[in-house]
């Protein structure tokens, strides 16, 4: 009969190591996942340039109405998304223009996509800038009292944006001023989702 073949000392010891070595890497970066998870970590890419509203503020009840007084429907079948620019009542200034038209930019860049997204623009409707795509929408109060109460006017700087989902949920707000790089970032990733 054959002796049973038992390893040499280096070789148990070298497959030993090896073991310890895999459970090492294999738990290690489990516990490293998870102290980037709860430490509230995330990728450049997952993250938001808006302020993410939680919870979504609930418009579905609030459906704008234009100002030649037809309603605005929430229409959710539709899957549109929806930027609301909210100015001034009265007059649209130059830093007013300059936010038309840099949202009108981002709804060019959309491409194919810009047919899935309605601009809904609250007050003075600029003169000058071509608006694509523009609902202009008569200012509520109703609709502008469920806002966040930080920005919901017009300031110097320029003119609050909000991101609508096709339901009719604000998801994301973004302060006067913005770069409206980040708008176009944000609602590009939003468009993906479907």
């Amino acid at each position: 009969m054959n002796a049973p073949l038992t390893p040499d000392a280096p070789v148990a010891k070298r497959n030993r190591g090896m073991l310890i070595l895999l459970f090492a890497i294999f738990f290690g970066s489990l516990a490293l996942a998870g102290v980037l998870r709860f430490s509230g970590w995330k990728p450049a890419g997952l993250k938001s340039k808006g302020h993410l509203l939680t919870p979504a503020v609930d418009a579905r009840a609030l459906a704008p109405v234009s100002t030649d007084g037809k309603q605005y429907v929430w229409n959710p079948v539709e899957r549109r998304w929806r930027l609301l620019v909210l100015a001034p009542a009265d007059t649209c200034n130059e830093r007013c223009e300059q936010v038309a038209a840099d949202v009108d930019k981002v709804w060019q860049i959309m491409g194919k996509d810009a047919i899935r997204v309605d601009v809904l623009w609250s007050g003075a409707v600029p003169s000058k800038t071509p608006v694509h795509q523009i609902h202009a929408i008569a200012a509520d109060d109703r609709l502008r009292s469920v806002l966040p109460a930080s920005n919901r006017v017009a300031t110097t700087a320029g003119l609050p944006i909000y991101i609508i989902d096709p339901n009719g949920f604000v998801m994301m707000e973004y302060k006067p001023g913005v770069d409206i790089g980040d708008v176009r970032t944000d609602l590009s990733k939003v468009l993906k989702l479907q």
